[in-house]
């Protein structure tokens, strides 16, 4: 009885895969992070919401908002230490775009929020699933990289911020061992352009986007594509392949 109790318990939690979990998103109050937190909630997550305002408020939350919420600060990402060990997904998702500020502030802006604040805190929450001996879940890490990874998003320091934080995260993937990887899944998300603040004329419904990304996740997808463009799925797939083979060449060398 125990044995097919168990069984039952297992088949009804890969239905409801995030029922549960505890999951930190960074960028949390902005428009896509707002969606991807009131997707979350609604198949039973809790959700953290991790934001670099001053003036937020731990307890503002709402009905479709994270449930809690950080305050952190890029440079600072040791602080969030204690609270990576509680959680089961991190979702970084912060990010600026300069625009056409072609001058070397924006390009060092871009780079530390875009890429280093992201590699960091990468860094910091695999060392502490790989130093815990009873945990027998598989933590995940989502790294919402962008289009321009692969094509121009008319921002020379958006695009080179992007794509560094891309390869970084294809690094990152392709170095973990086989029991690594049993331990920590690395997801990356690549979207086409969905309304915003930031972008008021974005062609897709920023809920819609948020429901494909958490549907592809719950599916096992580790390269999610939400884009209008049909080019992005054909280049994106073939451009990690060869990002895997290339480092496969040097990696016992």
């Amino acid at each position: 009885m125990s044995f097919l109790l168990k069984e039952m318990i297992n088949r009804e939690a890969s239905k409801q895969p995030w029922a549960q979990r505890r999951i930190a998103i960074t960028g949390a109050s902005g428009t896509l992070g707002m969606a991807l937190s009131k997707a979350i909630r609604a198949k039973g997550g809790f959700v953290i919401g991790l934001t670099h305002k001053s003036n937020y408020n731990e307890n503002n939350t709402s009905d479709e908002g994270p449930q809690q919420w950080v305050h952190w600060e890029c440079g600072k990402e040791k602080e969030l230490e204690e609270l990576f060990k509680t959680i089961d997904v991190l979702v970084l998702n912060h990010g600026i775009n300069p625009g056409g500020n072609l001058d070397s502030e924006g390009l060092n802006l871009a780079l530390e929020i875009n890429a280093l604040s992201n590699w960091r805190l990468i860094e910091n929450f695999e060392k502490i699933i790989f130093n815990e001996k009873e945990n027998t879940t598989q933590k995940e890490i989502w790294v919402n990289t962008s289009e321009a990874e692969i094509q121009p998003a008319f921002s020379p320091s958006y695009e080179i911020s992007k794509r560094l934080i891309g390869q970084l995260v294809s690094f990152k993937y392709n170095s973990l061992t086989q029991i690594e990887k049993s331990k920590l899944k690395i997801r990356k998300i690549i979207l086409g352009p969905f309304r915003s603040k930031l972008n008021p004329i974005g062609i897709m419904n920023v809920q819609w986007v948020a429901s494909q990304v958490i549907c592809q996740a719950s599916l096992g997808f580790k390269l999610i594509i939400v884009t209008p463009n049909p080019i992005t799925y054909f280049v994106m797939p073939i451009t990690e392949i060869f990002r895997g083979l290339y480092f496969r060449i040097f990696e016992n060398k």
